[in-house]
């Protein structure tokens, strides 16, 4: 080779950069292809590739290619600056294969060499295991919550053989909304509950947004007898539902390969079905989300369906969205009537700002459902829970004893995202079981009592007071302090002559939540602006306020207390409250006083809660 040649060669070198393997760690090669490219190949015999999180940095989308095929793609918030914490990829349905990382980021980034600084490069890493013991000091310790990563609406609960199956939309790979997934967890309590690896992961059509299980008794989809059909809504671009099934009692799920099985020209979500045994047919309701009403369909065999008819528009709160349907009759206490209640979730438009979730009482025939007027001939609003933290709320299919058994998402999308947790975020309701009642005004509501497998949380009886007095001087009793001051308690109110009746929940660093029993208005208020840390939202501080359904100046408590919420159901679930608290120690006292003149507290007790 002459100087000319070895000149162009040299020079036509320099155009190209090879670029160098770097190993962030044992088993992780890293390949910067450019300022927002980067390969990453796995070599490890780990069980787990760990992604180094930074929750404020936009999601970087990870393409899985396995032998160079794409297989999934996911989307991580990687770590830039800093690690906030790991979330696992799991490499075990992919041993004795070759599996590499197409990741593509949006940070900012001028040169190669500037991306390469990034913090997740340098601390992915292949493991093992991976750490889920509890770094949270707000973690409910007796209300379901994931393991780890973002969980939002329950969905897909169906009972089975003594077990009670619950899903939830998930987020495996950080704690904030994205790849929206089926989490799942099992109970044979409903307090103790059992996680299950994923069971439904985004498709082709999309990620899995919530839908509803129910058992195909008489084998109408051709699955097998008392297999478990699903149908979830399919959401990419548009939002279509589709159908699976699972032979294994809800751990693995097979989708039917002509999905999907309803698809309409606007945005629909969260099918939620059961079967007609009258009509021997399967009936469906669908959420016509941005038309605020639900459609109602029918089927033979879960995957030919009719619309028969629509209800909702104008009718009820119709701000936001409506999400989450539920439909099943009750029979109304003590009659020999029976309704039907049709639950429609609403994001946002909440009474008290945010989302949370409508009801409608009437008649369904099969096809469609008419709901009930009050005296001047309107349909009410009616709301299930009168807290900032009660959404999404569906129920189990096939609940043994005609139970209708329900839970919901203990969080509001006003701010979700932002609460001071960062392993897990967000937690369910405790389990409710729903009835009616006709209130003084006429109107038929529904309630929500504990599910009676709650009181197995009890521990010991801390306080019992058989009857006290109460005015204007604080009477004030100390609450349990183990275990992060969980606890119940349970009182009776007569308010006899006073106005008002206080109840406080606090601590010494004076954080406190108030209670107030408006004697005139039968309303109790909850008052959390000076709860804790409430700084996350300007949303988060408020007060809230239900109507107490009585005419006598009685209520009847009984009150929740977890690390992050509180749960009031009064008069029997005739009226609820659900808020998330976050203070910065356990509150250790409860504190009660009488305006405009004395009050009687009967049967207080106050139990210390079981550690699970």
């Amino acid at each position: 080779m002459n100087g000319i040649t070895k000149g162009l060669t040299a020079m036509i070198m320099g155009l190209f950069v090879v670029t160098p393997k770097v190993f962030a760690s044992d088993g992780v090669e890293v390949n910067h292809l450019g300022v927002n490219n980067t390969l990453v190949r796995v070599s490890g015999e780990g069980r787990y590739l760990l992604f180094p999180v930074q929750e404020s940095n936009d999601d970087a989308r990870v393409n899985i290619l396995v032998d160079g095929e794409l297989d999934k793609s996911i989307n991580v918030k990687l770590a830039k600056s800093k690690v906030d914490y790991y979330v696992p990829f799991d490499l075990a349905p992919y041993k004795g294969h070759k599996v590499a990382m197409n990741i593509t980021t949006t940070q900012g980034r001028s040169t190669v060499r500037e991306a390469k600084d990034d913090a997740c490069w340098k601390n992915m890493k292949v493991s093992d295991t991976f750490d889920i013991s509890n770094r949270e000091k707000f973690r409910p310790a007796y209300h379901h919550t994931p393991l780890y990563g973002w969980m939002n609406d329950p969905n897909g609960m169906f009972y089975k053989d003594g077990v009670w199956h619950l899903y939830y939309q998930y987020n495996p790979y950080g704690s904030k909304w994205q790849n929206l997934s089926w989490g799942h967890s099992t109970s044979v309590d409903l307090i103790k509950w059992e996680s299950h690896p994923v069971a439904l992961e985004p498709t082709g059509l999309g990620m899995v947004f919530s839908g509803s299980c129910a058992l195909d008794t008489n084998n109408t989809a051709g699955y097998g007898e008392d297999a478990v059909l699903g149908l979830y809504t399919s959401a990419d671009v548009s939002q279509t539902q589709s159908l699976a099934w699972s032979k294994d009692n809800g751990e693995t799920f097979e989708l039917y390969p002509a999905n999907p099985v309803i698809t309409l020209e606007t945005e629909a979500r969260d099918p939620n079905m059961f079967w007609d045994n009258d009509a021997k047919q399967w009936v469906l309701v669908l959420a016509h989300a941005l038309e605020h009403e639900m459609l109602v369909f029918t089927s033979p065999d879960m995957k030919e369906w009719t619309l028969q008819s629509s209800f909702g528009k104008g009718l009820g709160a119709q701000g936001g969205v409506w999400e989450c349907p539920d439909l099943f009759q009750l029979p109304v206490e003590g009659s020999d009537e029976k309704k039907w209640v049709l639950v429609c979730n609403l994001n946002p438009g909440g009474p008290f700002g945010g989302s949370a979730t409508q009801y409608f009482i009437g008649d369904f025939d099969g096809k469609t459902f008419e709901a009930d007027v009050d005296s001047d001939g309107n349909i009410p609003t009616k709301w299930m829970d009168f807290g900032k933290d009660h959404y999404a709320t569906v129920s189990w299919s096939d609940a043994p004893g005609n139970r209708r058994t329900v839970i919901g998402w203990m969080s509001n999308w006003q701010y979700a995202a932002e609460v001071p947790t960062m392993q897990y975020r967000s937690a369910n309701t405790l389990p409710r079981e729903i009835g009616l009642f006709k209130a003084p005004d006429g109107q038929i509501y529904a309630s929500s009592q504990p599910s009676p497998e709650l009181t197995a949380l009890r521990d010991n009886l801390a306080l019992k007071v058989r009857k006290t007095n109460v005015n204007k001087k604080w009477r004030t009793y100390d609450l349990p302090t183990n275990n992060g001051g969980i606890c119940e308690i349970l009182f009776d109110v007569d308010a006899k002559k006073s106005r008002i009746v206080d109840f406080e929940l606090k601590n010494n660093n004076g954080e406190k939540v108030v209670m107030q029993y408006d004697v005139a208005a039968h309303t109790l208020s909850f008052d959390r602006r000076e709860s804790g840390i409430v700084d996350f939202s300007q949303d988060f501080p408020a007060v809230t306020i239900a109507p107490t359904f009585e005419t006598d100046n009685k209520i009847s408590l009984r009150i929740f207390i977890d690390r992050s919420s509180i749960e009031i159901f009064g008069n029997d679930g005739d009226f609820v409250m659900t808020n998330l608290v976050f203070p910065a120690k356990p509150y250790t006292k409860l504190s009660i006083s009488s305006v405009g003149g004395t009050a009687r507290i009967n049967n207080l007790r106050i139990f210390s809660i079981k550690e699970f």
